[in-house]
């Protein structure tokens, strides 16, 4: 694990921030790293305003958006909301059906099946809608690419809004509207939205039609903040406005949904991760294991009773998801061992029998082993369907362009992306895969890295330091919570391995006086419990531990050296 220390910013305006702040110098620089050199940005850091959030009608096509479904409610169309399998597809359909409802009566609801449709726009769905007499169909987190769907569309009649944040290609479809802050020839000032985010501005756009204010909106925010989380986009600009209120809602008056969800955490307040880790996984698994409308009936349910009931079986889901997930990624770190392919600059990996639907959790996964592009493939009808992931700094989607020649078809970001391939092509593009990564990526790349904001001294830590660090929430990617390293630290002589099997290691830390003590916890470095028999450095971030009623501020070790 390679040690990464951010260069410290020009001391004069750090100087001048701590002063004009009444904060610490070290939480000053924290700010100025991440672009927050004077009084009023602070302001606007700190607290985030509905007022920041940019003017819809900024985007390009939502002038053609709002009139289209002005015209569908005028003349009391049938519209169909249409979305992604995923959290962000989930949400962004739930977010529309909820907000239309209540101006509109003639709507439903369509998530693609998986494995039968797969990912996008699918022209079962667009059959379905013709079946149905649907004239209008909103697509939501997918679309972007979808030109030959809304041509097929077109010629039945039907008509496409397409609200989508992945990276346009050459052509962008001949709907209606397209909306997307990507486009090139879109000049909306923010351009890292999710998909439910420009769901969101849709929403946005014709409530302003609609006379109503930022304020009647807030009620949706609980979607949009977990659509934010599960997506990992920035959490800068308008994504950071819409996560701070979000949150509230969800601490506050969250929807019956979500309060089903919930309800078995025992926290006085959620938090950004617990939206990542503990609702995103649940609402992603009805998807995965089962199929993704289980998750939209749950989050537009106004039934406490019923939502309780959908929420017990994804659960379920949820649990059976976790053992695919597990024994998968045995059997495919197995299968690189196996194939003498563990020093490969990849890992792409396929088994027939692997299901479709934890392919890319187990992508991650391996990722996070071999920290190295991957892909993972399984069977999906006449195709072979998979997951990539990436590593910090490598685009895999240019990458997986660059073997375009192998592939039926292809979508995503840099970091994350799903393809399907014909079988018989499956050596020659594991192949060029392989050539393309190893031709294109930086060594370096291929190391796992941790980069820290600041050196500390372990004095510096006080209850004024961290509440401050707090308030620098909600964190995500371009405002991580901050990792702090201490140098020359020492265990007060009772550090040791905890867990069931050993793995976490727990330690009393001092820095200087023996008296100043601070407990720390290392999840999954309890292999490391010899390095602390003499002085050792650590890096880590501020958290706190609550035992026996008790609650005080700990560090969580991140790796010691």
């Amino acid at each position: 694990m390679k040690w990464t220390l951010k260069p410290k910013p020009d001391f004069n305006i750090v100087n001048t921030l701590a002063n004009e702040l009444n904060i610490d110098l070290k939480l000053a620089e924290i700010l100025v790293q991440r672009g927050i050199k004077t009084f009023d940005e602070a302001k606007h850091f700190f607290r985030p305003s509905l007022e920041d959030l940019h003017d819809p009608f900024l985007m390009k096509d939502m002038y053609e958006a709002v009139s289209r479904v002005e015209k569908a409610i005028k003349n009391g169309e049938k519209i169909l909301i249409y979305g992604d399998y995923d959290v962000d597809g989930t949400t962004s359909v739930s977010l529309m059906y909820s907000y239309l409802k209540n101006i509109h009566p003639y709507l439903a609801t369509y998530i693609p099946d998986r494995y039968k449709e797969g990912y996008g726009v699918s022209f079962a769905g667009i059959d379905f809608a013709h079946d149905n007499e649907f004239s209008l169909i909103i697509a939501l987190d997918c679309g972007i690419k979808a030109i030959e769907k809304v041509a097929y569309a077109t010629e039945k009649g039907i008509d496409f809004i397409i609200c989508d944040h992945h990276k346009p290609g050459e052509k962008i479809p001949d709907a209606i509207a397209v909306l997307n802050p990507k486009r090139i020839d879109c000049n909306y000032p923010y351009k890292e939205l999710c998909g439910c985010g420009v769901g969101f501005k849709l929403i946005q756009a014709i409530a302003q039609q609609q006379e109503q204010t930022i304020n009647d909106l807030l009620p949706y925010l609980d979607l949009v903040v977990t659509a934010i989380g599960a997506d990992i986009v920035p959490m800068t600009g308008e994504n950071r406005v819409l996560s701070y209120y979000g949150l509230k809602v969800i601490n506050t008056a969250p929807r019956i949904g979500i309060q089903a969800l919930t309800q078995h955490i025992n926290k006085k307040e959620l938090s950004i991760t617990d939206v990542v880790f503990i609702i995103a996984p649940r609402i992603n698994a009805a998807g995965r294991i089962k199929h993704a409308s289980y998750a939209v009936d749950l989050l537009i349910s106004e039934d406490l009773d019923l939502a309780k009931n959908i929420a017990k079986e994804i659960e379920e889901f949820n649990a059976h998801r976790k053992e695919l997930d597990q024994e998968i990624t045995k059997e495919a770190l197995h299968q690189i061992e196996t194939n003498n392919e563990k020093h490969n600059f990849t890992s792409t990996v396929y088994d027939e029998s692997w299901h479709k639907g934890v392919i890319g959790i187990v992508a991650s996964r391996l990722t996070e082993t071999y920290y190295r592009p991957t892909v993972v493939f399984t069977k999906s009808g006449e195709f072979l369907a998979a997951s990539a992931r990436s590593v910090k700094g490598f685009d895999v989607y240019n990458a997986l362009d660059a073997c375009s020649e192998y592939i039926e078809q292809f979508g995503g970001h840099k970091y994350a992306a799903g393809l399907s391939i014909k079988p018989e092509n499956y050596n020659a593009f594991k192949s060029k895969f392989e050539e393309v990564v190893k031709n294109t990526i930086q060594k370096e790349l291929l190391e796992p890295e941790i980069e820290i904001d600041a050196e500390l001294h372990l004095s510096n830590i006080s209850p004024k330091f961290y509440r401050i660090i707090n308030q620098m929430a909600p964190f995500g990617p371009l405002n991580r919570r901050p990792i702090f390293q201490s140098n020359s630290v020492r265990d007060n002589g009772y550090g040791k391995q905890v867990g069931q099997d050993k793995t976490h290691l727990k330690l009393t830390v001092f820095q200087g006086n023996p008296k100043n003590c601070i407990g720390a916890i290392g999840f999954s470095l309890g292999n490391k419990i010899e390095h602390v028999q003499q002085e050792f450095d650590i890096v880590y971030q501020l958290d706190e531990n609550t035992w026996n009623g008790n609650t005080s501020i700990q560090l969580q070790l991140k790796d010691l050296k």
